[in-house]
């Protein structure tokens, strides 16, 4: 892909999360990801949140959600043509985007890349958006929102 490309990608992205964001978050909802996939031709909008109050995201918080997302994807028109818009919980391998994200997950492992790191190790600390991995015995301390992060292994209870 091409510098262009990136860019045209990473600007509908940043659209999609923001039209996602502005319909969910009223309803005590955040967006952790929005990404857009092909399957067979048709698009697919598959946006992944979290509550607000940290409690875990049930099937019904998915249908509020995505009705209100629907509504403003439905207005905006984003994607020309057909579509199918996705929404799910955060999951096993929940993305890691603000340093609370990485200070409820700390202890468990994250897959890391970005900022020229590539890793999968644990969380040992956060200071505010400072994360602070045990990258085999050393200490790595990154910017939460300079790199990409998903949670590696799944927790035992909710968190």
């Amino acid at each position: 892909m091409n510098n262009n490309a990136d860019t045209t990608q990473t600007t509908r992205n940043a659209q999609l999360v923001q039209i996602a964001q502005s319909a969910v978050e009223p309803l005590g909802f955040e967006v952790l990801e929005v990404q857009l996939q092909n399957a067979g031709g048709q698009p697919i909008v598959l946006v992944r949140i979290d509550r607000l109050d940290e409690q875990p995201v049930t099937m019904d918080d998915l249908t509020k959600a995505s009705r209100a997302a629907e509504a403003e994807f439905d207005r905006l028109d984003p994607i020309a043509g057909e579509y199918r818009l996705e929404f799910e919980s955060p999951g096993a391998k929940r993305p890691l985007t603000r340093g609370r994200h990485f200070e409820r997950m700390l202890g468990l492992k994250a897959r890391v890349r970005g900022d020229g790191q590539a890793f999968t190790a644990p969380i040992k600390a956060v200071d505010g958006e400072q994360v602070t991995f045990d990258v085999s015995g050393e200490d790595v301390t990154l910017r939460a929102g300079a790199i990409q992060a998903n949670l590696a292994e799944f927790p035992d209870r909710h968190r």
